[in-house]
């Protein structure tokens, strides 16, 4: 990246002082040094498409219509999913472009008013631990320690990587076996960590290759539903889904008005949690907001590009909805087969034993690439997350270093031979929280293998829901309504986008999150596919580990924070300082964090700071360096 006079400079000289003799600072560069590796509009779209477009499209549909009982209720709850999906995007819009807040350096004249610096907001990594620390910021750590904890155990896909082995074997048209259904999870998750440590850049061209492929499979979906529907014929003759009355077997389309909502389940247990795998299925709107330091030109395009891509897969998904129900019929003895809807909807169409099996095999590649976008985007935060200090070998899960790929093109075409202000960069990863993404994933299959296959998927990726979509959502989505009430004008007038109804977005998202949590609480009525014969877990195991997961992380916090400093008699002191450049080197350029210099160590109590580093500004406010960089009291 091409950098201002100034802004080299003091890059120069953060990395003289962090590789001077004796230093114990950490330098961590973005991992996109250059700008020809940030990631843009399309990529941007992709990292959606491939989270959303995972194996909740292809599953859920018959789940809900199991649950709700009816066509009508069914699709009214997706299109609840789609506004769930747009609300909770415009909310991490507003608060992933407006914080966290830095000043420019001294040198600069970007001034408010004379003699103040003003704050400005930086795009960084982690997405919703950056809004969670900035609204809930005291007592320090508290925060880091209950988001870090719960996101490091279940800020995975190893659910969804079991599903990939029971797809594998159902295209395989093998007899399932556990031992190789997890087999296949482990080496799924293996190949996805390998393949963003080996080569960035070739990470990102598979993720965009596998969103663009299961786009069109999407599509193609839509197009079979749609012809069936106006009669067409796939060589075994025409097929039309029809809602089938099961007290007098009368049977009338899908689509009549006057029968797609009779027989509507009345349990609000099962509405609470069909709106849970709804909302996983649209809940990748977060992805590029764990990479946001990584993207291309945020503040200008960024909000444009996002709004674009989910709208995009709202209308897709309806349209999959519909074109599901225009081939499989509403009938119970049918939906209460093992076969997921996309499966039906192929074996209705071409009624043959080849069809489902080519289903799952799509369904298995599907999968693999929400685990590729996934590791992508969730080791980043990892990374930020050890930048705390709150774990265990922290410097170490904190670093970034040179791929596999980056070293051998240095052997082969040197950097010195290369002309222009690239010659410096060299393409980096963060392989040590990639390994910790790995270890935790592959315990959770490990802690899950007493377990069928079928049931240890649907318990990880309702805990996964509860946890990091419902749970999060809803302390995110009630902590930016606080800051609007808490701050009003003076937070409205500085944020970085303003969404359209200004607090509507923040409320919707914030009341179906609370209904989801607390619905999930009330015993499903009988015949649910949520009831114990059905599942074969306790309707209350899922919402009380989840909410568990939160004492969990409290607990670490006390540990950590209160009582280990106690014992040692020392205080942690956690110094972070990003440096912020202008982007393209230009003087009107935006800002953005160009690289970081993290520093751990344990004082002891009364022992004053270093004098030069007595406060920093940070968040738009000033702090003592024991609140603003963690010293534990």
């Amino acid at each position: 990246m091409p950098l201002a006079e100034d802004d080299q400079q003091r890059v120069d000289q953060a990395t003289k002082d962090a590789n001077a003799p004796g230093s114990t600072k950490q330098l961590i560069r973005d991992p996109t040094y250059s700008d020809s590796e940030k990631l843009g509009p399309f990529t941007v779209v992709c990292l959606i498409l491939n989270r959303m477009i995972g194996s909740g499209i292809f599953v859920s549909p018959k789940i809900v219509l199991r649950a709700t009982g009816s066509v009508g209720a069914s699709l009214l709850l997706w299109t609840l999913g789609a506004i769930a999906g747009v609300a909770g995007l415009l909310v991490w819009l507003e608060l992933g472009l407006s914080i966290p807040k830095f000043q420019p350096p001294e040198s600069t004249n970007e001034l408010r008013r004379e003699g103040e610096r003003p704050f400005i907001s930086i795009p960084r990594n982690g997405g919703e631990k950056n809004y969670l620390e900035y609204i809930y910021k005291s007592p320090r750590f508290r925060t880091t320690c209950m988001y870090g904890i719960i996101f490091i155990i279940l800020g995975n896909r190893a659910g969804n990587a079991i599903a990939l082995g029971i797809y594998v074997m159902q295209a395989a048209d093998r007899a399932p076996s556990p031992s190789e259904i997890r087999a296949l999870a482990v080496a799924a998750l293996t190949a996805a960590c390998a393949i963003h440590w080996l080569w960035r850049k070739g990470g990102i061209i598979l993720n965009n290759l596998l969103a663009v492929l299961k786009a069109c499979i999407l599509l193609a979906i839509i197009a079979i539903g749609f012809s069936a529907s106006a009669g067409a014929s796939f060589g075994h003759g025409k097929v039309h889904g029809n809602t089938i009355d099961p007290e007098t077997s009368r049977s009338t389309s899908n689509f009549d008005i006057h029968t797609s909502f009779a027989h509507s389940s009345t349990s609000a247990a099962s509405y609470a949690n069909s709106i849970i795998f709804i909302i996983y299925s649209y809940g990748g709107f977060d992805q590029p907001f764990y990479v946001l330091s990584e993207v291309a030109r945020p503040k200008k395009v960024f909000a444009k590009t996002t709004l674009a891509a989910v709208f995009l897969v709202t209308v897709l998904f309806t349209l999959v909805n519909v074109a599901y129900l225009c081939v499989v019929s509403n009938d119970q003895k049918i939906l209460e087969s093992d076969l997921d809807m996309a499966t039906l909807f192929f074996k209705d169409v071409f009624q043959n034993e080849v069809a489902p099996r080519v289903m799952s095999a799509i369904i298995a590649l599907s999968i693999f690439g929400n685990i590729v976008v996934t590791t992508f985007t969730a080791s980043r935060v990892k990374q930020e997350i050890a930048k705390e200090g709150i774990l265990p070998f922290s410097h170490f899960f904190a670093t970034s270093t040179a791929t596999p790929y980056a070293w051998i093109k240095e052997r082969i075409w040197p950097s010195s031979h290369q002309p222009g202000p690239e010659r410096s960069a060299a393409e980096e990863s963060p392989a040590a929280a990639l390994l910790l993404h790995w270890i935790f994933s592959v315990l959770l299959i490990g802690f899950t293998a007493a377990n069928n296959p079928t049931v240890a998927y649907t318990v990880l990726v309702a805990l996964y829901s509860y946890t990091l979509v419902i749970i999060v959502g809803f302390f995110t989505a009630a902590g930016l309504l606080y800051l609007r009430l808490r701050k009003g004008r003076e937070w409205s007038a500085n944020v970085g986008f303003s969404p359209w109804g200004g607090p509507t977005a923040a409320i919707v998202y914030c009341l179906i999150c609370a209904f989801a949590m607390i619905g999930s609480f009330l015993p499903p009525s009988a015949g649910s596919p949520f009831a114990y014969d059905k599942t074969h877990v306790q309707w209350y195991i899922v919402p009380t580990v989840g909410l568990g997961t939160l004492v969990l992380g409290y607990i670490y916090y006390f540990g950590f924070a209160i009582l280990l400093p106690r014992l040692k008699n020392k205080v942690l002191v956690v110094e972070r300082e990003p440096l912020i450049v202008r982007q393209f080197g230009k003087r009107d350029g935006d800002w953005v964090l160009f690289l970081e210099t993290v520093e751990f160590w344990w004082a002891a109590r009364g022992q004053p700071p270093p004098e030069a580093d007595s406060t920093v500004n940070l968040n738009g406010e000033d702090h003592e360096l024991g609140n603003l960089l963690g010293i534990a009291h």
